[in-house]
């Protein structure tokens, strides 16, 4: 057996370990969202007013299972097919399942017992509340990191949502590899997870409290965006950030000089991205007719786009409008025929302007 086969042997003993002790905190220490430690499973959004009557139409059961706060909802979801990795009791799916209507489907994904137990008690129920003739969720007890043993086919979705739970996972490679195996191309991977502003120390990853809180298997925010990028999601946006505050002394003495952010993400499934913002002289002007978002179109933190107006963009943002179910919603102009270099105001300079001020009073080549 050679080096990295025993590597591997290895790692997958710890994985099973890590999934294992996520699983029983999950389904037999918790009873409720209160017995969190932290609020780092909660989203930073504040929750729009159709959500709370969605919420308001999930059985009391599956609510209080249900361990976080907060709910990740993308838009323009009717018809579609959405998969919740992590579902537990099935909130977020029972809600989101509204929001796709009789003819689109909600796939839910969770590797503890007690959770789906819940989850699946209450599918004919929920399909009655809501007036579809037939339910449109499913679940599925398995790994998000395999969801190919799942049934699940590849590119057979249209959107991902996961609220809190790529951190509990002890091979997040193997959940965006995956994810983005299944997604269709012009999908989207919308989810809100933790981040750290560093890497997480080995002995604070191996405590099972602090892993199941939310905390020491955040990904370091660089870690990820390489992470995101080696599987193909070339251009991770950031929609809503937070910092999160750690109101238990123990843990946040455990966790001192760490800071951990709750951070909503968006990775589209686009052929061609670019690694960075390049400008095209192209723009779009948003028609005002995508529900809920009358005046104004956020796709993420940078771009909030005003109806009627014209809004200059890189290719990128181009593509992600123009490829994905927005393009009906927006006018397009301009085209890829002309680079005209890097997008101004993406953050990135010429890196030779700098080297030739400092330099201008003469040096050498090397």
């Amino acid at each position: 057996m050679n080096g990295s086969s025993v590597e591997n042997g290895a790692q997958m003993k710890s994985d099973e370990k890590v999934l294992d002790e996520v699983s029983q905190y999950y389904g037999k220490i918790l009873a409720k969202s209160s017995d969190l430690k932290t609020n780092a499973c909660c989203t930073s959004d504040t929750m729009p007013r159709e959500l709370r009557v969605a919420i308001g139409k999930i059985h009391d059961e599956v609510l209080i299972k249900y361990y976080g706060c907060g709910l990740v909802r993308p838009e323009l979801l009717d018809s579609l097919t959405v998969l919740d990795l992590g579902c537990g009791s099935g909130r977020d799916c029972y809600a989101l399942a509204q929001f796709v209507g009789e003819s689109g489907k909600v796939i839910g994904v969770d590797m503890t017992e007690e959770q789906l137990n819940v989850a699946n008690n209450y599918v004919q129920y929920h399909a009655d509340k809501f007036g579809y003739k037939k339910p449109n969720t499913e679940f599925k007890m398995g790994f998000i990191e395999r969801l190919d043993e799942l049934d699940i086919a590849e590119e057979s979705v249209d959107v991902i949502v996961s609220n809190c739970v790529v951190n509990l996972s002890p091979n997040k490679h193997a959940v965006l590899a995956q994810a983005y195996k299944v997604l269709r191309k012009g999908g989207e991977m919308y989810f809100s997870d933790v981040y750290s502003t560093r890497r997480v120390p080995k002995n604070l990853v191996q405590d099972p409290v602090l892993f199941g809180e939310c905390l020491s298997g955040a990904l370091y925010y660089n870690d990820f965006l390489r992470l995101a990028r080696q599987v193909g999601f070339t251009d991770p946006r950031v929609v809503s950030s937070s910092p999160i505050s750690i109101q238990n002394e123990e843990v946040q003495e455990k966790l001192e000089g760490i800071d951990f952010y709750s951070v909503t993400y968006r990775l589209f499934k686009i052929d061609e991205l670019e690694t960075l913002c390049e400008d095209y002289g192209q723009a779009v002007v948003y028609k005002g007719t995508i529900p809920g978002f009358p005046k104004i179109f956020k796709l993420d933190s940078h771009h909030r786009i005003e109806k009627g107006k014209m809004f200059p963009v890189c290719g990128n943002t181009y593509k992600m409008l123009f490829d994905t179910r927005f393009r009906p919603h927006f006018e397009f102009f301009g085209d890829f025929s002309t680079h005209y270099g890097i997008f101004d105001g993406c953050g990135e300079t010429n890196p030779f302007e700098e080297l030739n001020t400092t330099s201008a009073a003469g040096g050498s080549c090397c």
